[in-house]
Order: structure tokens, then C-alpha cells, then sequence
């Protein structure tokens, strides 16, 4: 059986970007000194012992909760890394002793995890019980407020990612972020990965998360026009529940069928998400370019050793 090409991807972080390929993951980061540190890690091998798990449509939840383990502990080193060295303004409250005093070198990994926790509370409220409550509560018919719902979803997204796009600091990343995404269009034309090849590249990608964010909210809006819920206590309950169902359907569409097609139905598909990252990444400095080229070209040594 001819074996499938890898389709590397990764995402930006702190001062850096972290690619994956397809036996394990690098991260390259810029240290304030200048210098570039690289942190290299196999990627988990859970589908080898449960071939299940590589079905389609299952495939889907098990890539969606490795990318966000490996990206939530690739962003908490990369900031580790990007700040070494870089004091904290100003004393520290009495509240931030006693912590300090009583989780002492736990302290870190407490708030990493603390963090996370409040990312993904955040997330279910903001993109899935708010639009419910709003969908539910406006006065029309019961085969409209999926549709509601679900223009409400995509509506507090974009609004969310803009609003996000005005911090200085958030725009470094998204020049990381296209950074990334021109190494993988330069890798994929089959150019040599030079700054000046990767820099001619576009910053926009098919297969990006931004994509993937937007093809799910419109599967939740068609699934839930098909399987109609009354109350908004089991609406609450069926956006969560049906969650695993809708990541696994998105990425059979955004992530698998896309990248092996180019017609107008894919480009009709993904031109949404294409749109959004003309927000959520920005033109990179050669300095970025070179970062990002690192992690690529780690990620690929490790899959052909």
C-alpha cells in the first residue's frame, strides 16, 4: 500500500512555532539573547495500540485533543523560554505571597493547568452556551434558532479574533503564525526551504485551525437544524455532547477531503476560514521566517530517522 505524504502543521507560540510531523513534534523559540532554542518530542503513539481510533470520523476527536494537549504544553514552554531572564514590574501583593509561599516551585505548573482549565470553560461559554441562550430565548420559529444560534457562533468568533488581533503582543504571534503557514506552502510546492522562497510563499493555509474553527460552527448549525432539541437546558446539553461528533465530521471536510482536492466546492468551503486569516496571521520578519523554517526542518529530520 503506497503510504500517504505527511501534511506537517503546527501552530504558532510565544516567540516561536511548533511544527508536527507525522512521529513527532519540534519547537523552535527565540530567546530574548537572540538565540534559537529547539525542543523536540515524539508525538503520542495511542493510535498504534487502538487502531480505532485512526477511523474516520473517530480520527477527527483523537487529532483534536492531541493538538491541544501538545499545543497547550508547546505554548506554556515557548513563554518559558521567550521570557527567561525578563523580572516581573513592580512587588508582589500579599495574595501572590501567600501562593508563592504555599505552592513554592509547583506554582507554575498550577497556574499552567489553572489556565487551560479557564481557556476551555471560557471557550464552551463563549462559543457554545452563549449563542444557545440566544438562540433559544429570541421569539421565532423552532427551525430557525439553529440558524440563529449559529450566525451568533460565527458572529462572537470573529468579533473575538479581531478584538484579540489589537494587541501588539497577540500580532507577533500571528506574524509567527504566518510564518508557519509559508513554510508549509514552500514545503508543499516543493521548494527549497530558504527565507527567500518561504517569504514569497502566501501566509494562508487550507488546512488551518482558523478554518477548522469556522467549519465546525457551520456543522453545528446543519446538524442541529436536522436534529431539532426543545428546552434550552437539553439544547445546552446536546451542544456539549454532540461535540466530539461535529470535531470528527469538521475534520473529515476541512482537514482530510480538502487537502486532497482543489475544486470549487472545497474553495467555496474553505474561502470563509481563508478570509479569517488574513486576521489571524500577518507578513513575518526573515528573523521569524528563520524560526519557523527551524521547527519544520526538525520536525521532518525526526520522521526520517
Amino acid at each position: 500500500m503506497k503510504e500517504e505524504p505527511v501534511n506537517y502543521g503546527g501552530q504558532a507560540v510565544m516567540e516561536g512555532v511548533m511544527m508536527r510531523g507525522k512521529t513527532a513534534y519540534a519547537m523552535a523559540v527565540r530567546r530574548p539573547c537572540g538565540e534559537i532554542t529547539i525542543i523536540e518530542k515524539p508525538l503520542s503513539t495511542i493510535t498504534k495500540r487502538y487502531p480505532i481510533l485512526k477511523w474516520p470520523f473517530i480520527r477527527g476527536v483523537t487529532a483534536l485533543c492531541s493538538s491541544m494537549a501538545v499545543g497547550f504544553t508547546s505554548l506554556s514552554q515557548s513563554a518559558d523560554i521567550a521570557f527567561e531572564g525578563i523580572e516581573a514590574e513592580g512587588e508582589p501583593s500579599r495574595i501572590e505571597k501567600f501562593i508563592t509561599d504555599k505552592l513554592g516551585d509547583k506554582l507554575n505548573d498550577v497556574m499552567k493547568w489553572l489556565a487551560m482549565a479557564f481557556a476551555i470553560v471560557l471557550s464552551i461559554v463563549l462559543f457554545m452556551l452563549l449563542p444557545t441562550a440566544i438562540g433559544s430565548f429570541i421569539p421565532i420559529p423552532a427551525s430557525f434558532k439553529s440558524v440563529v444560534e449559529g450566525l451568533v457562533r460565527i458572529f462572537i468568533f470573529v468579533a473575538y479574533v479581531f478584538l484579540v488581533s489589537r494587541s501588539k503582543d497577540i500580532q507577533r504571534v500571528f506574524q509567527y503564525h504566518g510564518a508557519e503557514h509559508k513554510a508549509i506552502n514552500c514545503l508543499e510546492k516543493s521548494l527549497p526551504l530558504t527565507t527567500e522562497n518561504v517569504s514569497a510563499c502566501t501566509r494562508l493555509h487550507k488546512r488551518c485551525g482558523t478554518s477548522f474553527m469556522l467549519v465546525v460552527m457551520v456543522v453545528t448549525m446543519i446538524l442541529f437544524m436536522i436534529i431539532k432539541i426543545d428546552g434550552i437546558w437539553l439544547r445546552f446539553a446536546s451542544r456539549i455532547l454532540f461535540l466530539p461528533l461535529i470535531a470528527g465530521i469538521s475534520y473529515e471536510i476541512s482537514v482530510k477531503w480538502a487537502s486532497k482536492h482543489d475544486n470549487f466546492l472545497v474553495r467555496a468551503i474553505i474561502f470563509p476560514g481563508m478570509l479569517l486569516q488574513r486576521i489571524t496571521t500577518a507578513e513575518p520578519d526573515d528573523s521569524q521566517i528563520e524560526v519557523a523554517v527551524t521547527a519544520l526542518e526538525k520536525a521532518m529530520e525526526q520522521d526520517n530517522k
